[in-house]
C-alpha cells in the first residue's frame, strides 16, 4: 500500500473515531439500534428472562467460545435461533470473514415472523457493533459514515480501528460494485 494511500485511509479513520466520539450515550446492557436489531453484552444474551421479554428469536454470539461466553444452541434451546461466531477483539483479527456470513444471519431472523436478533460479545462495543454496521451496510445500503452515524444515535460502541479499516475497506468493495451494477 502507498504511503498516499495509508495517509488516506488513517484520516478516514480519524474522521470515523470522530462519529464515535460524538456519542454522548452511557453504554447500557443492550440497545435497539435498528428495528428489532440489538446490540448488546454477554450478560444479557446470558439471561433468558430478559431475552424473552425482549422478545428476542435470534442470538448472533460475536464472542463464541471465548472465556465466560456461554453460546451453543443447546443453552437457546428451542426459544432463539443461535449463531456463533469466534472473533477476537484484537488489531489483526480479520473480522470481515464473517460480515456476509453475519449479516446474512441477521437478515433472515429479521425476515423471521415477529423475528428480533441480538448481537453480542462481551461487552456490546466493538465486535457485536461491526458486525451490526457490516449488515446495515451489507443489507440496507448505508454508507458507512451513515450506518455509524446512526448507531452511535442508539448505542454507545467503539469499533477497533483494524475493524473500523475492515468496515472502510467493505465500503470501497461496496462502491466499486455498486458502480457497476447499480443494482446491488
Amino acid at each position: 500500500m502507498s504511503g498516499r494511500k495509508q495517509q488516506q485511509d488513517l484520516a478516514l479513520i480519524k474522521q470515523l473515531e470522530l462519529i464515535l466520539d460524538s456519542c454522548k450515550l452511557e453504554l447500557s446492557a443492550v440497545d435497539e439500534v435498528w428495528p428489532n436489531l440489538y446490540i448488546g453484552n454477554m450478560a444479557v444474551a446470558q439471561n433468558k428472562k430478559t431475552l424473552s421479554r425482549l422478545g428476542i428469536t435470534h442470538v448472533l454470539n460475536a464472542a463464541h467460545s471465548k472465556q465466560g461466553s456461554i453460546g451453543d444452541q443447546c443453552f437457546y434451546d428451542k426459544a432463539c435461533v443461535y449463531c456463533g461466531i469466534p472473533a477476537e477483539d484484537s488489531d489483526h483479527f480479520d473480522l470481515s470473514q464473517y460480515f456476509k456470513p453475519a449479516a446474512d444471519f441477521i437478515h433472515k431472523g429479521l425476515q423471521f415472523d415477529k423475528g428480533k436478533v441480538l448481537v453480542h460479545c462481551i461487552m456490546g462495543v466493538s465486535r457485536s457493533a461491526t458486525l451490526a454496521l457490516a449488515y446495515l451496510m451489507l443489507r440496507q445500503r448505508l454508507s458507512l459514515q451513515d450506518a455509524l452515524s446512526h448507531i452511535v444515535q442508539k448505542r454507545a460502541i467503539y469499533p477497533n480501528r483494524n475493524f473500523l479499516m475492515l468496515l472502510h475497506k467493505l465500503s470501497e468493495q461496496l462502491a466499486f460494485k455498486r458502480r457497476l451494477c447499480p443494482l446491488l
